[in-house]
């Protein structure tokens, strides 16, 4: 399954399932698609999902330093994000919604 976000002011953004729904619950939302965050809360899920990703890069730092012989590298969630919090980010200074589905 893939999740695309769309909001007026950005890019559509396209992600796996897994990612999306993920990135859904750090904002705050119980992750059902389709769904939408109005134009006045995209500040508190933007806000919200910063936030989780710190605390989960910081939780990713420790388990790397434990792990350093990994063969593969690990694209984290933060990087998996990046698009998404940009498209948040030009939604909250536009003042658009943003929706998301399947």
């Amino acid at each position: 399954m893939l999740i695309t976000f769309r909001c007026k002011a950005y890019a559509n953004v396209t992600m796996f399932g897994d990612i999306g729904l993920a990135l859904l619950k750090m904002m705050g939302h119980s992750g059902s698609v389709p769904g939408a965050i109005r134009a006045e809360d995209v500040a508190e899920a933007l806000s919200q999902l910063k936030a989780e990703l710190a605390a989960q890069a910081q939780a990713e730092q420790s388990n790397a330093d434990e792990n350093d012989a990994e063969l593969e590298p690990v694209i984290s969630l933060s990087t998996r994000a990046q698009p998404l919090i940009e498209l948040l980010s030009s939604a909250l200074k536009k003042q658009c919604d943003v929706m998301w589905d399947s």
